[in-house]
């Protein structure tokens, strides 16, 4: 709990040193403002307080978002995404009883989907582009199992069910850091238009609501049948986040 409580005061230090630099980010005319912005990052996803208690590992995923930033202001709005796998457990079983010969790989893995409606203040001007986000929307946990070919690893997902799974609403706040890296010039009916590639840098604090979930080892199984440790929680989430941006 000690920990936590750093990590919460080094990220609330950080995210108010984002919103001074946004500000005076802002306080100038930009000179290569965008419109429209999309990203894709690789995605680090570490419990908190109880959901940390429960679950013990961090996630790791996929994520992106997508952006509409009138040219007249820094507030911009979207949807943000992503997925994450906080456990994976897998072992070789025979196909059937009746068919011993046939070996397959089981997998079951413990996810989480976000999906979120994103509102976000961003300088637009200079090599970096500090912003704050807010965000609202939903968190979906789900532990899944399917059947793997091991000698075909394409084959997967044609037999697989879900062992479990819950959505519970989720909101939350962060900001980050982008860094223009290129910037080109496009024609469009005449007129010069800039676009840009950005490094993106960020984190989010999300508050989950209570779900029901599983974690790595809640799946057993004897004697041919298969039982639940189903924990129920609260699903607060840290994620931090690096990826590419482009803007025009």
């Amino acid at each position: 709990m000690g920990k936590q409580r750093v990590v919460f005061k080094s990220c609330r230090r950080v995210f108010c040193l984002l919103i001074i630099g946004t500000l005076f980010g802002v306080a100038e005319p930009a000179q290569a403002q965008f419109g429209l912005q999309g990203g894709l990052n690789f995605l680090l996803g570490f419990p908190q307080d109880e959901f940390d208690d429960n679950v013990e590992e961090n996630g790791a995923g996929i994520a992106g978002e997508f952006l509409y930033s009138p040219r007249s202001t820094p507030l911009g709005f979207g949807l943000s995404f992503g997925y994450l796998n906080y456990g994976r457990e897998s072992r070789r079983e025979p196909f059937s009883s009746t068919i011993p010969d046939v070996t397959v790989e089981v997998v079951t893995t413990n996810n989480i989907l976000l999906g979120h409606l994103l509102l976000r203040a961003q300088s637009k001007k200079g090599v970096l582009q500090p912003y704050v986000d807010g965000l609202v929307g939903f968190s979906y946990l789900f532990t899944e199992t399917e059947i793997k070919d091991i000698d075909d690893p394409d084959f997967a997902g044609l037999v697989s069910s879900k062992n479990l799974d819950d959505a519970v609403f989720s909101y939350g706040g962060g900001g980050g850091l982008m860094i223009k890296v290129y910037t080109g010039k496009t024609k469009r009916e005449n007129q010069p238009r800039m676009w840009s590639v950005l490094i993106d840098l960020k984190m989010h604090y999300l508050v989950g609501g209570e779900a029901e979930y599983l974690k790595k080892g809640s799946v057993r199984r004897s004697d041919g049948k298969v039982s639940y440790d189903i924990i129920k929680s609260k699903t607060d989430l840290l994620t931090a986040q690096i990826g590419v941006a482009v803007s025009f």
